[in-house]
């Protein structure tokens, strides 16, 4: 089997994964040259067309809204890092955080809080920011009602380190820089330049760069220069709120 065809081959396994643990939405991985080195579950994804960006790293991540839960309609299935969903297991469904990472999930109305290993996506509901297995909402108390105000705060990656004791460690593997932010690509190259000139005079630094995919070239505009991901997150959100909203972090030479 050719290199190409195990990729696509993966790719498709993934798209399937996503699925599963959508129940059924339309999604699509956003593949690009430059994103070739993440994982699939780290690209860009979207789900019936709202596009979401998975972190890299997730330190200091705190959030506060609504956490749903999901049983035994999911129980048996994989989810989107590979593993086959436990309903009886301390797991949960984040749309963004890194796979793998363990948060704690503190319930705002009783005060209750436990922790759970994020291993799949979701819930792609308004209002809802995480999806909690059927032992994390029994815990919890969000069984009965079916959702519940919490507050989540990424603690790392759990590990058992000397005397047995629980240790969180950060991902550090995807954070060798530099990095920038990919936030167009034109068929024109004076559109691209125009774009460049415009973002040069406001954060400095941006540069076109030129690459042909299947017999069409392309200038992609680029910005900044960040030696780690996180610093490379932020100047994309920086952007977004800035009005370009579908930049993405690159890896550059």
């Amino acid at each position: 089997m050719s290199l190409k065809r195990i990729y696509y081959s993966f790719l498709l396994l993934f798209l399937a994964l996503l699925l599963g643990a959508c129940g059924g939405y339309r999604t699509r991985v956003i593949d690009t040259p430059e994103n070739s080195h993440l994982k699939g579950h780290q690209k860009p994804y979207t789900v019936n067309g709202e596009r979401y960006e998975p972190m890299l790293r997730s330190e200091g991540f705190v959030q506060e809204g609504g956490a749903s839960w999901y049983g035994e309609k999911f129980h048996g299935r994989k989810t989107s890092n590979g593993e086959i969903y436990d309903m009886y297991a301390m797991t949960a469904a984040h749309k963004t955080l890194p796979l793998g990472v363990t948060v704690k999930v503190r319930h705002l109305g009783s005060g209750k809080e436990t922790e759970v290993r994020v291993n799949d996506r979701g819930p792609f509901v308004k209002g809802r920011i995480i999806d909690l297995s059927l032992a994390a909402a029994t815990k919890l108390g969000v069984v009965g009602p079916g959702t519940a105000p919490v507050r989540i705060e990424a603690l790392g990656f759990r590990q058992i380190g000397e005397a047995g004791k629980v240790e969180y460690r950060r991902l550090d593997s995807y954070d060798s820089g530099p990095f920038a932010i990919q936030v167009g690509a034109f068929g024109v190259a004076a559109n691209a330049e125009r774009l460049r000139a415009d973002l040069e005079g406001r954060y400095g630094v941006a540069t076109v760069e030129q690459e042909r995919v299947g017999g069409t070239l392309f200038h992609r505009v680029r910005v900044g220069r960040y030696e780690s991901l996180l610093a490379a997150d932020q100047a994309r959100a920086s952007l977004a709120a800035a009005g370009h909203g579908n930049g993405f972090v690159v890896a550059i030479d």
